[in-house]
C-alpha cells in the first residue's frame, strides 16, 4: 500500500487560499472550496450537438475538481453522446460519469450556458460560454456571442470556451476579479494578434482538415492529460491510427485529481503513463510508453513522433528539449503561486535561443510560501516538522482551467503548422485579462517539414 505525504494530499487549488492568507489552515482551505458550487445549463438543440457536447463535459470535468460543493447540469440530457471522450450512451451518462449531477439549477449561484441564445439579464452571476469557428470565450448572459462563419466549429474552440467559463466563474467566486461575468473574453486559436477581435469572423480561418497523426507527450500530469483530452476531441475517423507516446515517470496521487482531467481518486498509485494509455486506447489512439526521467540522453529513434508536446515542471527538462532529436515540440509552462497561478508561456522549438538559454536561470523551487499563516500554524501545533511543512509550502497552486486553456493553445500550434498558419516562438497570457496576451511570430521556417497527418473526418463538422 503506497503512503501519501501531506504534500501529495493537498488540494492544488486549495493550497491558494492558505498561501494568500485567506484561511489559517488546511481545512479552512478545503472547506473553502466545499462552499462553492456552479450549475450549468443546455438547450434542446445544443445537446444534441456534439461541439456543445464537449464543451459541457469539459466544463464538468474541470468544474468538479474547483467547485467542490457540486456541478449541477440542467437540460434534456437524455440525448445520445456524440463524443468519444466519456463512458456511456447518453449525454445524461457522460455527465454523470464526469461528476456532474442532472437536475434543475438551485437559484442564486453562478449559472454558465453552453451556447444557446442570449437570455434576459439577471442581477447574478450568469455567462454564456461560446464559440466558432477556431474562436471560443464567454460573454455575459444577456450579450450576443461572436459572429457565425462558414466554416463550422473548430474542435478545441469547444474546450477553450468550457475553460474560460470555469476560469471567469472562479474569478468571480474567489473574489479575484471585479470584473468577472460582466465582460467578453476569449480568443483566436487561429489568430493570436493582439489586433484580432475574437467576435468577428476572420476570411483567413481554414476549415479543420488535417490532424496529427503521430506525438510523443512529456509529462502526463496536470498539462499532459488536458493535451490528450484535447486530442480526444479533434475529429479522426474511426480508422485513423494515431500513435502516442506517453512519457512519466511519476503516479497519481491524491492531489493529481484536483489538477488532470483524466485522474479520479480510484486510481491512486497507478502509473500515469499505464492510466492514460488506457484513456487513450478506449478513445481508439495506439500507444506506447516509456516510465524514464525526460533529460538529454532520452534521444528519439528516427522512427518515433518527430512531434513532442511538453508538459514537464522542471527545468532540467526543458533544457533538453531541443537536444534529443525533435523537429518540433510545443512547451507549456503555468504559473506556480497564488499570485500567478492563471499565468501561462507557451514556447515552440527549436527557435532563436536553444532551450538551455530559455530555462538557464529557472529554479522552479525558489519560491515558497512557508511562511504564511496556514504554515505557521501546523509547525505550531506540530501536525508537521519543518521538513513536512517545507515540502508542502514548495508544491505548486494549480487549476485545471488554466491547463486546459493551455492545451487548447499548444495543440492549435500543431493544427495552425498542418494548415500553413502562423507559429509563434513565444506566447505569454494570463487568464485574469486576455487583453494582454503577447504572442511573439516564429522566425524559423517549418514550410518543408511533414510530420505525417489526417484528414479530419468529415472535413466539415
Amino acid at each position: 500500500m503506497i503512503t501519501f505525504t501531506p504534500a501529495d494530499e493537498m488540494h492544488r487549488l486549495a493550497k491558494r487560499a492558505m498561501d494568500n492568507g485567506t484561511v489559517a489552515s488546511r481545512q479552512e482551505a478545503e472547506a473553502l472550496l466545499r462552499g462553492y458550487r456552479i450549475a450549468l445549463s443546455i438547450g434542446p438543440d445544443e445537446a444534441i450537438d456534439r461541439h456543445h457536447q464537449a464543451a459541457l463535459l469539459t466544463a464538468v470535468e474541470l468544474g468538479r475538481r474547483v467547485f467542490l460543493g457540486g456541478v449541477t447540469v440542467e437540460g434534456d440530457l437524455d440525448v445520445p453522446l456524440n463524443v468519444p471522450v466519456s463512458p456511456g450512451q447518453t449525454l445524461r451518462h457522460a455527465v454523470a460519469a464526469a461528476g456532474g449531477t442532472p437536475g434543475a439549477a438551485t437559484a442564486g449561484i453562478p449559472h454558465i450556458s453552453i451556447g444557446g441564445l442570449a437570455k434576459q439579464k439577471s442581477d447574478g452571476f450568469s455567462i454564456r460560454a461560446v464559440f466558432d469557428g477556431w474562436r471560443g470565450g464567454i460573454v455575459p448572459g444577456h450579450a450576443e456571442g461572436p459572429d457565425r462563419g462558414e466554416i463550422g466549429s473548430m474542435a478545441l474552440a469547444p474546450m477553450l470556451a468550457a475553460a474560460l467559463a470555469i476560469n471567469e466563474a472562479f474569478l468571480h467566486l474567489s473574489g479575484d476579479s471585479p470584473f468577472a461575468g460582466k465582460r467578453t473574453a476569449g480568443l483566436n486559436l487561429w489568430n493570436l494578434s493582439r489586433s484580432t477581435d475574437w467576435m468577428s469572423c476572420d476570411a483567413s480561418t481554414p476549415e479543420l482538415s488535417y490532424l496529427p497523426s503521430r506525438l510523443w507527450l512529456i509529462g502526463l500530469g496536470h498539462l499532459g492529460q488536458a493535451y490528450l483530452w484535447g486530442l480526444g476531441l479533434l475529429p479522426y475517423s474511426a480508422d485513423a491510427k494515431v500513435e502516442l507516446l506517453l512519457q512519466d515517470v511519476d503516479v497519481i496521487t491524491p492531489s493529481t485529481e484536483s489538477t488532470s482531467i483524466l485522474s479520479d481518486r480510484t486510481m491512486l498509485g497507478e502509473k500515469k503513463t499505464r492510466v492514460t494509455a488506457k484513456w487513450a486506447e478506449r478513445r481508439g489512439f495506439a500507444t506506447a510508453i516509456t516510465e524514464r526521467l525526460f533529460d538529454e540522453t532520452c534521444l528519439r529513434h528516427h522512427n518515433e513522433p518527430s512531434i513532442a508536446l511538453c508538459g514537464l515542471d522542471n527545468a532540467v527538462g526543458r533544457r533538453a528539449l531541443d537536444q534529443v532529436g525533435f523537429d518540433f515540440v510545443v512547451e507549456a509552462g503555468l504559473g506556480r503561486g497564488h499570485q500567478d497561478f492563471r499565468s501561462l508561456l507557451i514556447h515552440t522549438l527549436p527557435g532563436e535561443m536553444s532551450a538551455n538559454t530559455l530555462w538557464k536561470d529557472e529554479d522552479e523551487g525558489s519560491q515558497t510560501a512557508v511562511d504564511a499563516a496556514a504554515y505557521r500554524k501546523m509547525l505550531d501545533e506540530g501536525s508537521l516538522d519543518r521538513c513536512g511543512v517545507t515540502l508542502l509550502a514548495g508544491k505548486a497552486v494549480g487549476a485545471p482551467f488554466v491547463g486546459a486553456v493551455a492545451a487548447t493553445l499548444v495543440l492549435a500550434e500543431v493544427l495552425r503548422l498542418l494548415h500553413g498558419g502562423a507559429l509563434h516562438r513565444m506566447v505569454d497570457m494570463n487568464l485574469v485579462d486576455l487583453a494582454y496576451v503577447r504572442a511573439v511570430p516564429q522566425l524559423r521556417d517549418f514550410s518543408a517539414f511533414n510530420p505525417g497527418f489526417f484528414t479530419a473526418e468529415g472535413r466539415r463538422p
